[in-house]
């Protein structure tokens, strides 16, 4: 007697690497918001620059003080140089559509460029504040841009 092996599993559609969500299409559609790669001495010099600005952001929330002249004040008091494209960037928020029409929240984000392939971004607003070492990103440099999709 002679049986045939059958198989009950379904293939699985393709899902890129480093798709998100593993939609089909993350990387194509997100292309702009996904943080170029740095390499191991920029994003260790990178966390070392976060790890300086944390504590910054930290006190100036908890102070509340978030608009952008007080936190470039107390940024620049850290030896950074600002200008109009670098390496350092403190400036409003984005603003934001909320229900039916758009609203700059308090607040302001900063963006400081450690090399060529790293950046330390991070925002300090009324609810929360944030600093993290990312990669550039293709369109709008050490900014994250804002979602488009």
């Amino acid at each position: 007697m002679h049986s045939a092996a059958t198989s009950t599993a379904t293939p699985t559609p393709y899902v890129e690497p480093g798709a998100g969500d593993g939609a089909p299409h993350y990387r194509e559609n997100n292309g702009s918001r996904i943080a170029g790669e740095m390499s191991p001495a920029s994003a260790a010099e990178a966390k070392k620059e976060a790890d300086r600005i944390e504590p910054v952001l930290k006190a100036l929330w908890q102070a509340g003080t978030w608009d952008p002249k007080t936190v470039r004040t107390a940024l620049l008091k850290l030896g950074y140089q600002e200008q109009p494209n670098g390496p350092l960037v403190v400036r409003q928020m984005d603003a934001r559509f909320e229900t039916d029409h758009y609203v700059t929240p308090e607040g302001a984000v900063v963006s400081l460029r450690v090399h060529d392939d790293a950046c330390v971004i991070g925002f300090v607003q009324r609810t929360n504040y944030q600093v993290k070492a990312t990669g550039p990103y293709p369109e709008s440099g050490c900014f994250e841009p804002p979602f488009a999709h």
